[in-house]
């Protein structure tokens, strides 16, 4: 059985320490038999704009995964990183298993109205969602549609800061198991 390629998404390539968290994220993975892929590794392509070159390299990447684990956690607001949610998609848009975990043991309804708090609605009166999700509907929606399994969160019930990996890890062993299935 060839090696099992992931994708390893999530709005970490904005921390200080990009480098090594993907090589971390990717020791991890390794001790559950897959092999991760961190776009924290790609590097822009000559002759190109620098944010052309990350975006050409990371969907060469993409193309070369077999899933995705995203890292869901809240990032600058109330959902997931916008740049992830388009990764996500395009794994769905493809077929692939689709894992996720986020750090956050909030729920999304809870950070929107903490965020409404924060910063006032533009357009107040809109409907809310309300299903207590771990975010938006579409996105369990999609990390479920073919893995089966609902975004990983804290089990114990207490957020972790955004860069701590015990919650991807249980993700990263659950999307083992599944993927071997």
């Amino acid at each position: 059985m060839a090696p099992i390629q992931i994708y390893l998404a999530g709005p970490d390539v904005f921390l200080r320490d990009a480098l090594d968290h993907a090589r971390a994220k990717i020791a991890i993975c390794a001790r559950y038999g897959l092999v991760g892929h961190a776009p924290a590794e790609a590097a822009p392509l000559p002759n190109d704009d620098a944010w052309r070159g990350i975006f050409l390299a990371d969907l060469a990447m993409m193309e070369a995964c077999d899933a995705i684990i995203a890292n869901l956690t809240p990032f600058r607001g109330a959902s997931a990183d916008a740049g992830t949610l388009v990764e996500l998609g395009w794994f769905l848009g493809r077929g692939r298993k689709l894992f996720g975990y986020s750090n956050s043991a909030l729920l999304f309804p809870a950070r929107s109205a903490a965020q409404r708090q924060a910063v006032p609605d533009p357009l107040p009166g809109l409907a809310e969602e309300s299903f207590g999700l771990a975010d938006n509907l579409m996105i369990p929606g999609a990390v479920e549609h073919d893995s089966g399994l609902p975004i990983t969160l804290p089990p114990d019930g207490l957020s972790r800061p955004f860069d701590a990996l015990d919650i991807f890890e249980i993700c990263v062993a659950q999307a083992a198991s599944a993927l071997r299935s």
